[in-house]
């Protein structure tokens, strides 16, 4: 049995890696695809990297896992709070097989930093080094190489340039990272995520998409750094060992922002009082239903709220209100509303209480938000690219793969059989 590495690259399309691929700015991922297998999968729903890369790593629906999103809200006093790694409910592959040794860097919604066979380093979101990094002892070498958990995408907000320099030195430092652990430990499997990617697309997506913005030149050596980062990856390995390269959702172009919150207080379903914040809704009497991050929407139940007005029994017709309401939206003569999902009938596991009773997935250029001070229903942001359900992808070298679909195979298809 030989070892197994997976590099992940957030929000990367399996659309971008087959395109650069068959131009040839990808040589060595073009190699792969013909040496290996490529598919293009489905993300997790909702289609954020807090609730895709729990799927893959645990092999489970969030039904199982328990993970709907980066917040939840909580039911007495209504503010909302961040999870983390502590609120996966199910274990992750490390802690499946704990007699197997592990390197595990940069994958989302690790933190803090969980006890296992070998070193981890948390992804985002990690506010501490110290406390996104096991042993502890590992952090004097990561601040020796000027290690970064993220891009500090506020810079995306204010100076592009800036923004662009961080995204050059978190990929260096994540290499160098890389580096270390792979000649300083001994691991049987050993995964490294890419998380600027997904930062990059939000902002420069047209940049990729567009051969004359003055950042293509940018985005397209990018990915050579990738492919270059692949290859030697790949060179170093034997030949028993699997190789391994995935995404956790896909990008496209972002045409508007449509924010939930905003058309449910339209609809009469949302009553926002004056001191309403974003980590902080103040909910009026006549509250049925509101939305968290991205597109969650929750009845307001008495069960489960402290100030809650919806009976169970009421379900079922306010469930058919609100998706018949959101459905007749459009915005430049076509539907806002891809699909509505009832949580009743995309989600198993013992944690279906707990999930959204609808998911939005938004229509192509249409990115669902849940902003409680939104004012406007439409409304463009500086981002340029926004996440998919569809065309996540996974590419696989020295691994028999006869088919997989979405993020929730990746552990029974690929990692499962070799433990």
């Amino acid at each position: 049995m030989g070892k197994i590495v997976i590099l992940g690259l957030d929000g990367v399309p399996y659309s971008v890696i087959k395109e650069l691929s068959e131009k040839g700015i990808m040589l060595k991922t073009k190699e792969l695809i013909q040496a290996g297998r490529f598919y293009s999968i489905c993300s997790s729903l909702p289609e954020v990297s807090s609730v895709a890369w729990s799927s893959i790593i645990t092999g489970k629906n969030p039904g199982e896992h328990g993970i709907y999103g980066f917040t939840e809200i909580d039911p007495n006093t209504y503010q909302l709070y961040p999870c983390n790694s502590y609120d996966l409910k199910t274990k992750p592959f490390w802690e499946i097989w704990p007699n197997k040794r592990y390197v595990i860097i940069n994958v989302p919604f690790t933190y803090p930093a969980r006890p296992l066979n070998g070193a981890l380093i948390s992804g985002f979101v990690a506010p501490d080094l110290d406390k996104a990094t096991f042993p502890g002892s590992l952090v004097p070498e990561l601040e020796r190489i000027g290690y970064k958990i993220d891009v500090d995408s506020e810079k995306g907000h204010k100076d592009l340039e800036a923004f662009i320099k961080d995204v050059e030195d978190t990929l260096t430092a994540r290499i160098k990272a890389y580096r270390y652990f792979w000649d300083n430990f001994e691991w049987d499997i050993f995964m490294l995520v890419i998380t600027s990617t997904d930062r990059l697309f939000h902002f420069l997506w047209e940049a990729y998409k567009d051969e004359k913005h003055m950042y293509h030149d940018f985005v397209i050596n990018y990915f050579r750094k990738i492919d270059a980062l692949m290859e030697e990856i790949i060179s170093r390995l034997g030949n028993k060992d699997m190789f391994v390269m995935l995404s956790d959702h896909g990008f496209e172009q972002l045409e508007t922002n449509f924010y939930v919150n905003v058309a449910l207080q339209k609809g009469g379903f949302l009553k926002l009082g004056n001191n309403t914040r974003d980590i902080l809704p103040e909910f009026y009497e006549g509250t049925k239903a509101f939305a968290l991050e991205p597109g969650r929407i929750y009845l307001h139940y008495k069960s489960k709220y402290k100030y809650g007005e919806v009976d169970e029994s009421d379900r079922k017709r306010l469930i058919e209100d609100i998706t018949s309401f959101l459905k007749s939206f459009t915005f430049n003569g076509k539907t806002v509303i891809k699909q509505v999902f009832d949580r009743e009938k995309i989600y198993t596991g013992p944690y279906v209480d707990r999930a959204p009773d609808l998911i939005l997935l938004g229509a192509t250029g249409i990115n669902i938000r849940a902003k409680f001070t939104a004012k406007e229903i439409y409304q463009r942001d500086i981002f340029t690219g926004k996440h998919t359900y569809e065309n996540a992808f996974l590419l696989s070298y020295n691994a028999p793969v006869d088919k997989i679909f979405s993020v929730e195979d990746v552990l029974s298809t690929i990692i499962k059989p070799y433990m």
